[in-house]
């Protein structure tokens, strides 16, 4: 077996989705979950996944993003696998948790009824100027640290710390097996753990990476990843240069329109109030 044989990422959102949003990987899924949050294993009970399945022209569509959302037990679990770095991505993470948050709430329920909300974020770029490659945030008070309520809670994984920092944790097996590119990356993390659940999670990429239709999906993916960022810089070097062009605002309306931006990072951008940007950018 070559060991340098490139194989379909699983930081890929599709095939991270494939198999940590499939039912029948229950087990996997558990055992992942239970590790990244350093919860005793048998802890979780019951697991429901409300994103499963991917529209018919999800993948045609351009700069998508694909996150997972399940109930875990009485709490609401959602994780996004973000291989580029962008602008306030922290702030679109808060934002993210909050529309989760309450969107929990229906009519006539009450505030206590509001579930615990967890919003994990694996990344593939530095985010944090610190040599942790897991952060946790909650809503705490700043001095003597006591807790405003329990049901906040943000992790942040950076795969490009990972390697750097190993501390043996369970969670570190699983985010080297996610960080794998190669076939020898993957034996290695296959050899060296212990966890039984990331062996099972290994042999079922191997069998996705030997589907020539899930390679092609991967590819064609990637290759959006790819037109994605090249918009985005495309637009900040046509906005460092003339942010007054058409041409940019269309294209910055483009991704405000797909999610990518919100309107104030647009217009930021291009120097342009808020108003003036939507008005240029046919927004209003």
């Amino acid at each position: 077996m070559d060991r340098n044989a490139k194989i379909i990422k699983l930081k890929l959102d599709i095939i991270f989705k494939r198999i940590f949003g499939d039912a029948r990987n229950d087990e996997i899924i558990r055992a992942f979950i239970e590790d990244l949050l350093e919860m005793k294993r048998g802890t979780i009970q019951e697991i429901i996944i409300e994103n499963v399945e991917l529209p018919p022209d999800e993948l045609d569509k351009k700069f998508s993003r694909l996150d997972l959302k399940m109930r875990v037990d009485n709490q609401i679990v959602n994780i996004e696998m973000q291989v580029k770095a962008e602008d306030d991505y922290g702030d679109r993470t808060l934002y993210y948790w909050a529309k989760i948050f309450s969107s929990e709430l229906g009519s006539g329920d009450e505030y206590s009824d509001l579930r615990k909300t967890i919003c994990i974020n694996i990344i593939n770029f530095k985010l944090f100027d610190c040599k942790e490659y897991h952060s946790q945030f909650q809503a705490l008070e700043k001095n003597r640290h006591e807790a405003l309520s329990d049901k906040m809670d943000i992790h942040f994984f950076e795969l490009k710390k990972i390697k750097k920092a190993p501390q043996n944790k369970p969670m570190e097996d699983w985010l080297n097996f996610i960080n794998a590119e190669t076939e020898g990356e993957l034996m290695e993390v296959e050899t060296t753990t212990q966890i039984q659940e990331v062996k099972k999670a290994v042999v079922v990429l191997r069998e996705l990476n030997a589907d020539e239709k899930v390679r092609r999906e991967a590819y064609y993916r990637e290759k959006r990843l790819h037109d994605e960022a090249t918009a985005l810089g495309h637009a900040r070097r046509e906005g460092e240069v003339a942010g007054m062009k058409k041409g940019t605002i269309l294209t910055l309306a483009g991704l405000v329109k797909d999610g990518i931006l919100t309107v104030a990072d647009a217009a930021k951008r291009v120097n342009m109030s808020v108003s003036e940007f939507k008005s240029k950018a046919g927004l209003n």
